[in-house]
């Protein structure tokens, strides 16, 4: 992507939807505008103007904000929204972001017992992007751990500090929750995940290559539920994993995507979401290259 003068490259920062709740989707729109993001990505679930494609339009057209990423409706609160068929469910996630303007669709891997979404999930993913511009960026998930039983947070965290890995866990997602066992073209790197499940966020891009396509800027400490905290509030390398891709000449999308529930006021959650932008800026910055 052509940045603002010659020889440099701009890496698109969005900000998920996700990262306002419980503010809503036009709410997500609004902070984007107010601090600078360069999009937003949408993640569809159980809000009704998530679902509505002519309403996220009218919330491009007001903020002038566009949406870079659909965020297929794949989440355990969201299994009826668009239907019960997941495999109708991400061919009308590609659908919208195509009608969107959005260049990804971020999809988790089938879980178990999804098992004939599962069995044809690979060769639907590849004719999708066979049919679209739209990739399908398949996202890095992570186990359910034995330990959140005795405290989720950073009791856990500091558990799996004293031990050196984390606690024995079982995978909800077939094959896995690493999607490089499957071969995709494309992948979402979550570092918020990589946290959870204990895996080297580094060696897992490395892993995906050119075929990382969009990223999840978030960070965690290890604890048994995924947090998604402010970029360098936990473990994960994101300065390192940042100048990374810079390095390696990505030329996907970097989404925020962080929680903010624990925000009391408006004002308190904007400051997280710009304290979130600002680091991103900072460690995304590509520069003309001797």
């Amino acid at each position: 992507m052509d940045g603002t003068r010659t020889g440099t490259r701009k890496i698109l920062v969005g900000l998920s939807t996700a990262s306002v709740y419980p503010q809503n989707t036009e709410a997500a729109f609004e902070y984007a505008a107010e601090l600078g993001y360069d999009g937003i990505e949408l993640m569809v679930w159980a809000e009704s103007v998530s679902q509505d494609l002519d309403a996220v339009k009218a919330l491009v057209r007001k903020y002038a904000v566009l949406v870079q990423a659909v965020h297929a409706p794949c989440l355990l609160i969201s299994q009826r929204v668009w239907g019960a068929d997941p495999a109708a469910k991400l061919e009308k996630s590609v659908r919208a972001a195509e009608a969107l303007g959005a260049r990804t669709v971020v999809v988790h891997p089938p879980f178990r017992w999804q098992r004939k979404y599962s069995e044809g999930f690979a060769d639907q993913v590849r004719e999708l992007e066979e049919r679209s511009d739209v990739a399908v960026a398949v996202e890095n998930m992570f186990p359910m751990r034995a330990d959140r039983f005795w405290g989720k947070r950073a009791k856990s965290a500091e558990r799996l500090e004293k031990r050196g890995g984390p606690g024995p866990g079982v995978s909800a997602f077939a094959p896995s929750y690493d999607p490089t066992d499957s071969d995709h073209a494309h992948y979402t790197l979550d570092l918020s995940h990589t946290a959870t499940a204990g895996m080297d966020a580094l060696d897992l891009a490395r892993r995906m290559g050119s075929g990382l396509t969009h990223l999840h800027l978030a960070d965690g400490r290890g604890a048994s539920v995924d947090e998604h905290l402010i970029p360098g509030h936990g473990n994960q390398p994101c300065a390192q994993l940042c100048r990374h891709l810079v390095d390696s000449g990505f030329d996907g999308q970097a989404v925020l995507e962080i929680n903010t529930q624990n925000a009391r006021t408006q004002a308190e959650r904007s400051s997280m979401l710009a304290q979130s932008l600002a680091f991103a800026r900072e460690h995304l910055s590509v520069g003309a290259r001797s």
